[in-house]
């Protein structure tokens, strides 16, 4: 005996929505940072790279959030040939910045009024004092690590990004460009393509 198919609940709007995302090589990275969004951005970047050699734009507004989640979509805009471009719109913060840097800085562009914040990593240390220890050592690598993504990526010396991300530093568009995480701020989505 034959199984009925099962209906299909995806509503026609967001199915339609997706399908011109996919056209348009564009995809958004809304929200904050967790292992599920970057098994989606992941699976979504191998399939637009599977699909074509052309340029995938990537807009990104996130507080942050698992460092380990945006070390993943970091990795992964490295590992795949297609070029990506990266855009920041309303505020890229945390881990969001991390997986930004992702792209070489004559790929990173933000909209006007785009926030970023680099800081160190946090965490929420718990439980016997010798777990306390290697958590408080498994921070300060990923301070050192994300210190040198932010040196490397802007021309930054690693001592200078060390102090900068002792504690929150908020830079607006204007000096996200100064500080290198940004090469130029746009306006229009064919200013991506006269670069």
């Amino acid at each position: 005996m034959d199984t009925p198919a099962k209906p299909d609940t995806t509503e026609p709007r967001t199915s339609y929505l997706e399908e011109k995302a996919f056209k348009s090589r564009t995809l958004l990275i809304f929200g904050t940072v967790t292992d599920v969004m970057a098994a989606d951005v992941a699976r979504r970047l191998i399939a637009l790279d599977a699909d074509s050699a052309e340029p995938i734009d990537v807009l990104v507004s996130s507080p942050g959030g698992h460092l380990e989640s945006g070390d993943a979509i970091h990795d992964i805009v490295r590992f795949i040939a297609a070029p990506v471009n990266m855009v920041g719109t309303g505020w890229v913060g945390s881990a969001a910045t991390h997986l930004f840097l992702a792209v070489p800085r004559a790929r990173r562009y933000c909209l006007p009024n785009t926030r970023f914040l680099i800081h160190q990593p946090s965490g929420g240390a718990g439980g016997p004092a010798s777990d306390i220890a290697i958590q408080a050592r498994e921070i300060v690598k990923a301070r050192e690590r994300i210190a040198r993504t932010i040196a490397r990526e802007t021309g930054k010396p690693l001592a200078e990004v060390l102090v900068d991300i002792e504690r929150d530093r908020w830079l607006s568009a204007e000096e996200a460009v100064a500080y290198g995480l940004v090469s130029r701020i746009i306006e229009r989505k064919t200013e991506l393509r006269e670069a």
